[in-house]
Parts: C-alpha cells; structure tokens; sequence
C-alpha cells in the first residue's frame, strides 16, 4: 500500500438493509461496491467505522472505502469516526451521494459548498464542516418537491439504473486521476465528457 501521506477516504453515502439497496438514494453505496468488485477488495462490518469497510490502491494512493450503516440522516457519525482515527483532513475525504439536480447518469466533482437539502450531506456537514470533496452522482428529479421523499427512496426504471451506473464508471478514471495528477485535472476530464 501507499504510506500514510497519500491516504484518502471514499464515503458512499445510502441506507442499509434490502429494502433501500436498489434505491436512487443509494447511488453512493453503488458506487461503493463498484470500485471494492473493480479493485477485488473486500468489504467487511467494521463496529468502529459504523458501516461496511474496505482498503484499496487508486491513483498510486491508499483509499479507505466506507458505506454507513447508520441510515442517512446519521451518515456523519460514521464519517467522523472514520475522518479522527486516520486522521484525514476534510480535503482527504470524498463523499459519493445522489444529487436530484442532476439527470440520471450525469456525474459530476465538487469541492465544499452547501448540502442542498440532502439529508445524508447535512450530517456529514455537522460532523466535518463544508470543505470535503463530492462526486455527485444524477438521478434526475421528479419535478414537484412534495414527490422528492417517495422518488428518492424509490427504484430508478431500468434506463435511469443503467444510466447511473454508467455514469458511476465514467467517473472512476476522474477518481484516479484526482489522485495521481490534482483535483482540478479530474474535474475538467470528468466535466469535459458527454455521459
């Protein structure tokens, strides 16, 4: 693995149970267990991270993966767990989340900024402040607020499934790239691409 100084951590951000799995607001949990099937990482419970964990090399650096089981609302108790015991400095850490503003499939890096009326990113907010890194993943909105609850935790049809795992894996070369050559290169690889 990398030493120390390159560690960085990727947080899918879902909820936990067979109910939510397939659910848009799981999209960073997919994302998740694409890059552990990708990198043949194991993903075990780990009690002190509040969630599932795994270790992987991306981009020549060492990246921790966690998925929280604490439902989202408490998605920032188990980032914080895992951000004080290596260490990590907002900037380390990269939160994966669904995002209602973007269509299904678009997938786009942001650095800091508000949390939007997402839940998960509210919490992670408390626990953090607002200077972690994003890959906001699309999945599209249903067009009148008083739907969004019943949409989120709902199952995407299969064109906007597809849409968004593919948009998840046109991300993963950005990711490594933020790691082995700067933030602002992966963005204008990811930005600069049609999804």
């Amino acid at each position: 693995m990398a030493s120390s100084t390159e560690l960085h951590a990727i947080v899918g951000l879902g909820n936990p149970g067979d109910e939510y799995a397939r659910t848009r607001h799981n999209a960073g949990f997919w994302c998740i267990d694409r890059l552990a099937d990708r990198a043949r990482a194991a993903m075990r419970r780990e009690a002190k991270f509040h969630g599932e964990f795994g270790r992987i090399e991306l981009g020549g650096s060492d990246v921790l993966l966690l998925k929280p089981s604490t439902f989202m609302n408490r998605s920032g108790q188990a980032v914080q767990a895992l951000a004080q015991f290596y260490k990590l400095t907002p900037d380390r850490v990269l939160i994966v989340h669904d995002e209602l503003d973007l269509p299904a499939g678009t997938v786009r890096l942001k650095l800091g900024g508000g949390h939007g009326g997402h839940n998960g990113l509210r919490d992670v907010h408390r626990a953090l402040g607002p200077d972690y890194r994003r890959l906001r993943v699309g999945i599209g909105h249903p067009g009148d607020k008083t739907l969004v609850l019943n949409y989120v935790l709902g199952r995407p049809s299969r064109d906007d499934e597809s849409a968004i795992v593919d948009g998840i894996d046109l991300s993963f070369d950005a990711l490594e790239t933020w790691l082995s050559r700067g933030w602002e290169r992966a963005i204008n690889q990811l930005h600069s691409k049609a999804v």
